[in-house]
C-alpha cells in the first residue's frame, strides 16, 4: 500500500507538470482572437498522422495500451515495456498519392531503461508547378517532403510507473524554402494494479515557433515604382508559426485478465483469449477535442481483430485493422494491417511490420 501511494504521487505530480505545460503553451497560441476558431494556427500537421496499425486500427484510443515500439508516438512511456531488440516500420497510404512512413529500433540500456531512435516523412510525390496561364503545367515539378528525426529515452522507475522522453529535429520544405526546429514529447504511464487498469498521459509536439526560409523567397525589385533604377536584392519575410501542441490521456485493461473473466491459459502458456479496450481524450492547439474508444480482441496470442470510433474529428471516424504474430526462438514477428475511412479525403490504408529479437 506504501508503494502505491509512492506510484501514485509520481504519476500525478508528472500530470500536474505535463497540464502546467500545456497550458502555458496553449495561452500563447490562443490569444489571436476569440471570435475564430483555432483551425490553421499551427504548422507541422504531419506530427500528427498516427503511426502503426494497431493504434490506428483502434481509432487512436492508444495511449495507455501502447508497448511495442510505436509507442514513440503514441506515449513513449510505452517504450519501457519492449523486451530486448525491437524495430518497426510502418507506412501509411495517405489521400492524394501521398505516402507517410515511420522506421524505428529500440536497443536495451540497462535492464529497465531504453532508447530508441526513429525517422518519420511526408512525401508528396511529384506535383507539376503550374500557373493561372498554364494551368496545365509549366514543365517544371516540385514536392514537398516533411522530415522528423527522433531519439527516445524510456525507463521504468518503478514497476508500476514509467516515462518517456522524445526530442525531434522537424523539417519542412517544399521546392527551395524549408523550416526547422526541435520538439518535444513527453509521457507517463501509470499501473494502477486493479484489474490490470493502466493510465497514460503524454504531451506532444512541445516546441518553439518556426518559419520558412530560403532561395525561392529572394527577390530583385526597383526600390521605387514607376522610375528606372538599379532593381534591389530583397527578401520575403515569412510570419513564424507554433507547432501541434497537443495532450492525450487515455486509460486501458484487458477485460481477460481479471477485469471481467480470469486468464485462460494453456499448458504451453499461451494466453487463449485476450480483449484490450481502451479510451483517449485529446486536446489540440489547432482543433477542437477529441474524444477515441478502441478495442482489440486477441486469439491464442496468434490473430487480433481490432476497431474503433473517434468523436470530434472532422474526418475520422470508425476505424478497424487485422494483425497476425509469430513468435519464434530467436525472434517474434508482426504484421498489422488497419482502415480509416474519411469523410472526404477517401480511404486512408496503413501497414506495419514488426520484429523483436531475443
Amino acid at each position: 500500500m506504501k508503494n502505491f501511494y509512492r506510484n501514485l504521487s509520481l504519476a500525478t505530480a508528472a500530470l500536474c507538470f505535463i497540464s502546467g505545460a500545456l497550458h502555458a503553451q496553449t495561452t500563447q497560441t490562443t490569444v489571436a482572437a476569440s471570435d475564430f476558431t483555432k483551425v490553421g494556427l499551427s504548422g507541422g500537421q504531419f506530427l500528427k498522422i498516427g503511426v502503426g496499425a494497431r493504434g490506428t486500427g483502434m481509432a487512436g484510443a492508444h495511449s495507455a495500451v501502447a508497448n511495442d515500439v510505436t509507442s514513440i508516438f503514441w506515449n513513449p512511456a510505452g517504450l519501457a515495456n519492449v523486451k530486448g531488440y525491437a524495430a518497426d516500420f510502418s507506412q501509411t497510404f495517405w489521400f492524394a498519392g501521398m505516402a507517410h512512413n515511420f522506421v524505428s529500433a529500440v536497443i536495451p540500456v540497462g535492464e529497465k531503461y531504453r532508447l530508441a531512435a526513429s525517422f518519420t516523412n511526408l512525401s508528396s510525390g511529384d506535383i507539376k508547378i503550374t500557373t493561372m496561364d498554364q494551368q496545365d503545367g509549366t514543365g517544371g515539378i516540385y514536392n514537398v517532403s516533411d522530415v522528423a528525426l527522433g531519439l527516445t529515452f524510456a525507463g521504468s522507475l518503478t514497476e508500476q510507473f514509467s516515462f518517456g522522453v522524445t526530442a525531434k529535429y522537424i523539417q519542412q520544405a517544399f521546392t527551395n524554402v524549408s523550416a526547422g526546429g526541435f520538439v518535444f514529447d513527453i509521457g507517463t504511464r501509470y499501473n494502477t494494479g486493479y484489474k490490470g487498469i493502466v493510465l497514460g498521459f503524454s504531451i506532444n509536439s512541445l516546441g518553439t515557433q518556426q518559419s520558412f526560409e530560403g532561395s525561392d523567397l529572394n527577390r530583385a525589385n526597383n526600390p521605387v515604382g514607376g522610375i528606372k533604377t538599379q532593381p534591389v536584392d530583397m527578401q520575403l519575410i515569412t510570419a513564424p508559426f507554433d507547432m501541434p501542441l497537443s495532450f492525450r490521456a487515455g486509460l486501458g485493461t484487458d477485460l481477460c485478465k481479471g477485469a471481467i473473466w480470469e486468464p485462460e491459459v494453456d499448458a504451453d502458456g499461451v494466453q487463449q483469449h485476450s480483449l484490450v479496450t481502451a479510451v483517449d481524450f485529446e486536446t489540440f492547439s489547432d482543433v477542437p477535442e477529441q474524444f477515441a474508444v478502441g478495442a482489440e480482441y486477441t486469439w491464442k496470442e496468434l490473430l487480433s481483430i481490432r476497431g474503433g470510433y473517434r468523436f470530434g474529428s472532422d474526418q475520422f471516424g470508425v476505424a478497424g485493422g487485422i494483425g497476425i504474430k509469430y513468435v519464434g526462438s530467436d525472434f517474434d514477428g508482426q504484421i498489422d494491417y488497419s482502415v480509416n475511412p474519411s469523410q472526404t479525403l477517401g480511404m486512408i490504408n496503413r501497414v506495419s511490420v514488426a520484429l523483436k529479437f531475443n
